[in-house]
């Protein structure tokens, strides 16, 4: 079928002509498109350097003449850097633990992920967690993560959601894995949380306070609060009429500049659909696909994200949720019809009706 949209999200990556560092990505990579997160490894590290030194001369500053404001400035303008930072490390991430990444040296690709970890804050556990429960169990029922037992236009679930897996999570995973015989990853999840604590405390107790607090602590906690929040726009719609296959118990977001800086993560259905599949696949995945999302009453926004989606959710904002909607089939549709269809998507799963599964029994 004729789509009845343009997607302009990238297709391709980046190349960078004929260089000494693209000449080693060659060598190293498994996938030559993936030059680009070598690329940005190099400036993210070379830029978090020079950031974090700034911050601790700015913070250790011992002159009458500079003010406790101006060192709250220079904080928080470093947080704000970090933020902006953050997105596209974290989905390099997610890229290039779905697909092997570096193959020599080997010692480089496994230490990758922890290197953003030191810089960034992001949970030494998110390949455990992501990879062996969250698609392993897609949000359904045994997912710690799931999305499922919400009422998933309420901010006050939301907190219930945030809290529940940021203090028990290292404990239920944990569990889960065992209980599933991934003992390697329960033993990395567990073992790389308490790394993970132990350097915040001891840079907050050793070097300065201040800046493990400013460059450590809050960003491990803003980081978790973010991802969950990505996580609950990503599966806030849930269809119980299919089978659950990926099209019924996730969105897709286009054409937003999120999917232009974070390797096309709003196409959350094809991921699912198949992890593995390259970022620059994703929408060709959707074009090639469209008749089985219409089929199954998938949903596609356009011009917001999934953080967008959850702060519209829980905002009210349903006529803004409507006018972003994507009518897949070409078909006219009034605002209120999608906002109906969208409000029955968001409440607690009870009984998924094509599966007769019972999520809150298990």
């Amino acid at each position: 079928m004729a789509l009845p949209f343009e997607i302009r999200d990238p297709k391709a990556a980046p190349t960078y002509g004929d260089s000494a560092l693209s000449r080693f990505c060659k060598g190293a990579l498994f996938e030559a498109r993936d030059e680009i997160f070598i690329r940005l490894t190099i400036k993210m590290i070379a830029t978090m350097v020079i950031l974090m030194a700034a911050l601790f001369f700015a913070l250790r500053v011992n002159d009458p003449r500079v003010p406790e404001l101006a060192k709250l400035g220079a904080a928080a303008l470093y947080l704000a850097l970090w933020g902006y930072l953050v997105p596209p490390v974290i989905l390099m991430l997610h890229n290039t633990m779905h697909r092997p990444f570096i193959k020599a040296p080997k010692l480089l690709g496994r230490a990758h992920p922890y290197m953003m970890s030191f810089f960034f804050g992001i949970p030494t556990g998110y390949r455990e967690h992501h990879m062996g429960m969250h698609h392993a169990e897609d949000n359904m029922q045994k997912d710690l993560s799931s999305t499922l037992h919400y009422q998933r236009d309420s901010f006050l679930h939301f907190l219930v959601y945030f809290f529940r897996f940021f203090f028990l999570g290292i404990f239920e995973v944990s569990a889960y894995l065992r209980r599933v015989r991934r003992f390697t990853m329960a033993r990395r999840l567990v073992l790389g949380e308490i790394a993970h604590i132990a350097l915040i405390a001891l840079v907050m107790r050793f070097v300065d306070f201040r800046f493990g607090l400013v460059a450590f602590l809050l960003p491990a906690v803003v980081i978790r609060f973010m991802m969950m929040v990505g996580n609950w726009g990503q599966h806030a719609f849930i269809n119980t009429d299919y089978k659950n296959d990926g099209l019924s118990n996730s969105i897709t977001c286009i054409n937003a500049t999120y999917n232009e800086r974070c390797f096309n993560d709003g196409y959350h259905i094809g991921h699912h659909l198949r992890a593995n599949r390259h970022w620059t696949e994703l929408p060709g995945e959707l074009e090639s696909n469209i008749d089985a999302y219409v089929k199954e009453g998938a949903l596609v926004f356009q011009g917001v994200d999934f953080f967008m989606v959850s702060i519209l959710l829980w905002t009210g904002q349903w006529k803004t949720l409507a006018r972003r909607f994507v009518r897949l089939d070409g078909k006219e549709r009034s605002d209120d019809d999608v906002i109906a269809m969208l409000k029955a998507r968001v409440n607690p799963v009870r009984a998924w009706k094509a599966e007769s599964i019972e999520p809150s029994s298990a």
